[in-house]
């Protein structure tokens, strides 16, 4: 039996990848809509979601697609109704409300995930079967793509909060902190800061790892003609570079291709949604926000520079 569902945030990527996955997929049923601004053809819509939660009892599942820092509200909302929750990357505005939100969560007897799509690009899981048990030299990110052709119009992602470059950034995060087999930590950061924005167009890292590799990672946003998602990685026993934000995959400079499979639901999107589904079966959470630590630790730690101001 389907999951009733509502969607909260009706803009680009609940458009272009939350409703397909959803509509594609046996566990859920688009039930209703949140926004202010949008709505979705044949599915009952709601501009507040208090009024949702109570015109709808039925509705089991929330999904927030909404930038991050209104989010919170959304979702104690949703918790404190006993309704189970999934979150749009980053999950949260801050850390402390993300842990706040698990400990409500908790409280509810319900299950919440914050989700972090580019872990189920095809062949993170490949990458990281492979990284198990050799020995990390180095590993290297370069994460550079023209923000006005990915982001036209969203003006939240330059205010505090909504995080800039690092919109992008933490999804090549979120396939680094899944695939290495040992955790590492943020030493260094420098952050360019346009005049006239308050979060980064561009950002390089650097990071401790407990056998020394070397770790890096630089993102851009500026970045013209080819874009670039990609981790580079040599060990002691070859080398790994994952390319197009871990669709493609390629070992010691030889291509390898996902595996061919049955499941209809193909993509990051479908997986996350399926994911959703086991969680709220078996009544647990999945809050895993270390991704989102590497970023704060960037701006703690960031030396801000700042460039010419950016114009859309």
């Amino acid at each position: 039996m389907a999951f009733k569902l509502a969607l909260a945030g009706i803009g680009k990527i609940a458009r272009d990848q939350h409703i397909p996955a959803v509509t594609a997929s046996p566990d859920w049923e688009l039930a209703a809509t949140v926004s202010r601004h949008a709505t979705v053809d044949g599915i009952q819509s709601y501009e507040d979601v208090a009024a949702m939660l109570a015109a709808r009892p039925d509705i089991e599942v929330v999904s927030l697609c909404m930038p991050p820092v209104p989010r919170f509200d959304y979702a104690r909302a949703a918790l404190q109704a006993g309704r189970h929750v999934m979150l749009e990357k980053p999950p949260g505005a801050t850390l402390s409300e993300c842990q706040a939100l698990e400990a409500m969560a908790r409280k509810a007897g319900v299950s919440i995930y914050a989700t972090w799509h580019s872990r189920e690009a095809a062949m993170v899981a490949t990458a990281k079967a492979w990284l198990a048990g050799k020995r990390l030299e180095s590993l290297v990110v370069t994460w550079k793509e023209d923000v006005r052709k990915w982001h036209p119009g969203q003006a939240w992602i330059w205010q505090a909060g909504g995080l800039g470059v690092f919109d992008p950034g933490i999804n090549a995060l979120s396939i680094v902190t899944e695939i290495l087999p040992d955790p590492i930590h943020l030493t260094a950061s420098d952050l360019f800061i346009p005049e006239n924005c308050e979060t980064p167009i561009a950002a390089t890292l650097a990071f401790a790892h407990p056998q020394g590799a070397h770790v890096s990672a630089e993102f851009d946003f500026r970045k013209e003609g080819d874009q670039f998602w990609n981790i580079a990685i040599e060990t002691s026993e070859g080398s790994l570079v994952l390319s197009e934000g871990g669709a493609k995959l390629a070992i010691d400079g030889v291509p390898h291709d996902a595996a061919p499979g049955g499941d209809a639901l193909k993509g990051e999107y479908p997986r996350l949604y399926a994911r959703m589904a086991d969680l709220v079966r078996a009544g647990e959470i999945d809050m895993d926000l270390s991704p989102m630590a590497h970023v704060a630790d960037a701006f703690l730690l960031g030396r801000r520079i700042t460039v010419a101001p950016f114009v859309e």
